[in-house]
């Protein structure tokens, strides 16, 4: 029994497939054998090892490169094991590939490289050697172990670099909205704020940390059994400072396939590469389901919500409305989670 074979609550809408699912999508899936072309490549999900596929992809078909390899840890991929290895050992994994990516990119793309802090400057240093270094961007889980002797890990790293100096960034495509707790006022008005019906809000310019990310859980429709997803908020953040509409959205290690989801939410092409066929096929699932809700948690009016802010919002604008006389009690709305 695979990982998506387990019984679920009621509740838990975890993606899950049955074989008539994988019957249907398994077509869909593209297993290459022969050089392909931009045009092949559009929107498709490769089902192929990327150290076997990587010479087959054409020349300058990427515009945004996401990077999302196996950590420098001990995981097991759906049967799969990567293991950890000394710091040189694990700079010559990412070489092997990353020194194949320049070729596929176009001379203004952007590359974002994700990693944790055990890896970081290991990654850092890997990355450098053929792109050209802008930031490091530091996001938090609110997930993570505790521990009792160390520091609780809740962070992890996106390094972020570009084939060269003429690149495209859109700051305001991602502003985030924020409560404000202290509001600002000047000559009796607001100043850089606004009020609406669930509080003051603020709009705050893109940042190096962001720590409205909530990480897909069994209540989430994003949610798959996959043991590193990416929240679709997360890359969607990428995806719009870094890409126009249209552009194509690489994502070599493409696992269950968030990239390639959050690239179709936001109208933008995609290519997708993952060697382990469950993970593919949970991702042409998620395509489909895209279609039909093609919303991002946390992202809406062409911005993104401080984590909660959105749904208290949502909340106050649907609330039933009572006179002050009024003497019917009603039960306060649950906080949210």
């Amino acid at each position: 029994m695979t990982t998506a074979d387990k019984k679920r609550a009621p509740r838990n809408r975890t993606l899950t497939l049955d074989d008539t699912d994988r019957a249907m999508l398994r077509p869909l899936l593209l297993r290459p054998d022969a050089p392909l072309s931009d045009s092949e490549l559009a929107d498709r999900v490769i089902c192929a090892d990327l150290m076997e596929a990587i010479d087959l992809l054409p020349d300058r078909f990427v515009d945004l490169l996401i990077l999302d390899p196996p950590y420098n840890l001990d995981k097991e991929f759906n049967g799969r094991r990567f293991s950890k290895r000394n710091d040189s050992e694990y700079a010559d994994y990412l070489d092997s590939w990353l020194s194949g990516m320049p070729r596929l990119l176009k001379p203004g793309a952007s590359v974002y490289l994700c990693c944790d802090w055990h890896c970081s400057g290991v990654c850092a240093q890997v990355l450098e050697k053929y792109f050209t270094l802008r930031n490091r961007i530091v996001w938090q889980r609110e997930k993570g172990r505790a521990a009792k002797s160390n520091w609780k890990n809740c962070t992890e790293d996106i390094w972020f670099a570009t084939c060269g100096d003429d690149y495209f960034f859109d700051a305001g495509a991602v502003r985030q909205k924020r409560r404000v707790l202290a509001p600002y006022r000047e000559n009796g008005k607001p100043r850089d704020w606004e009020e609406s019906d669930g509080g003051k809000f603020r709009l705050t310019a893109a940042s190096n940390f962001w720590d409205d990310i909530s990480i897909p859980y069994w209540s989430m429709p994003e949610n798959t059994d996959h043991p590193t997803q990416k929240p679709e908020k997360l890359i969607a953040k990428l995806i719009l400072a870094s890409s126009r509409p249209g552009d194509l959205v690489f994502d070599p290690f493409s696992g269950s396939g968030t990239t390639a989801v959050a690239a179709r939410k936001l109208g933008r092409r995609f290519a997708a590469v993952e060697r382990d066929e469950e993970f593919c096929l949970w991702t042409l699932a998620r395509l489909q389901n895209a279609v039909a809700n093609p919303s991002i948690q946390g992202y809406s009016d062409g911005v993104f919500w401080e984590r909660n802010t959105q749904r208290e919002q949502q909340q106050s604008r649907l609330k039933p409305q009572t006179s002050s006389n009024s003497c019917s009690s009603r039960k306060e709305a649950k906080p949210s989670k």
